[in-house]
């Protein structure tokens, strides 16, 4: 099998960012035009792309959707996008803006009522559970608060719910540039079978990439990997290549 490259673009004051661990305070600016990156990335072959709202994750609500607008607009791109999704209007928003799926992570814990109420509406293919997890606990709000809940009962709480898709990053590896937690992705697989799982955080190489595809997991996000030149242009092409 082989996985999806999908890049990340995290957005702070309208610029791509990347940030070490989910701190805020560890940003670091790389291209100020989120729509230059993503036809970048397109022109290498991804089809796939997930953007984050980091400014909506911590002001609980969408902020940056004229930049999902944008990038909608001006590539071909299938778009993921969190980040401050609260609200029925904010989840409105992000699809009106060009989403073709978002990420409910906080909402999720906080207020299952209304993600439960966006699988409903929506349907189990447009709206995507986030379980990022910092020593084994689901984080919340832009991975300032950690809540009680741990990954894989959370997991599967909401696959009995209707959930098909999980993105879920270890925080610890998010930014760090040393592998990604393969162990906690075969412990999701391995106990949520027929999940449909999305690893983030902490890939660095190709062949990082290609040990999570011998785990099954049909894509991959990866950024800080891309913005620091660790996995080059030429090496998203060439995998795209051949994975067509």
């Amino acid at each position: 099998m082989t996985t999806e490259i999908v890049p990340a673009i995290d957005i702070i004051g309208g610029k791509c960012v990347r940030l070490s661990q989910g701190d805020y305070s560890t940003k670091k600016e790389y291209n100020a035009s989120a729509v230059d990156v993503a036809r970048q990335l397109e022109d290498n072959g991804c089809r796939r792309l997930h953007i984050v709202d980091l400014d909506g994750a911590i002001s609980h609500h969408i902020v940056n959707y004229r930049v999902l607008e944008a990038v909608a607009s001006k590539t071909s791109l299938t778009i993921d996008f969190g980040g401050g999704i609260k609200s029925d209007d904010d989840a409105r928003i992000a699809f009106e803006s060009g989403a073709r799926m978002i990420t409910g992570g906080s909402i999720a814990v906080k207020n299952p009522l209304l993600f439960r109420h966006w699988l409903d509406i929506y349907g189990s293919e447009k709206i995507i559970l986030g379980a990022d997890t910092n020593k084994g606990k689901i984080a919340t709000n832009g991975w300032t608060q950690d809540s009680k809940e741990e990954v894989i009962p959370f997991i599967e709480h909401y696959m009995a719910m209707g959930v098909k898709k999980v993105i879920s990053t270890d925080i610890e590896s998010d930014g760090m540039l040393k592998g990604p937690s393969v162990n906690l992705y075969r412990e999701i697989t391995g106990k949520c079978p027929g999940i449909y799982l999305i690893a983030s955080g902490g890939v660095r190489s190709i062949s990082d990439i290609e040990a999570l595809a011998e785990l099954g997991l049909p894509e991959v996000i990866v950024g800080k990997a891309i913005y620091e030149g660790y996995i080059t242009s030429n090496d998203i092409y060439n995998y795209n290549k051949q994975k067509r």
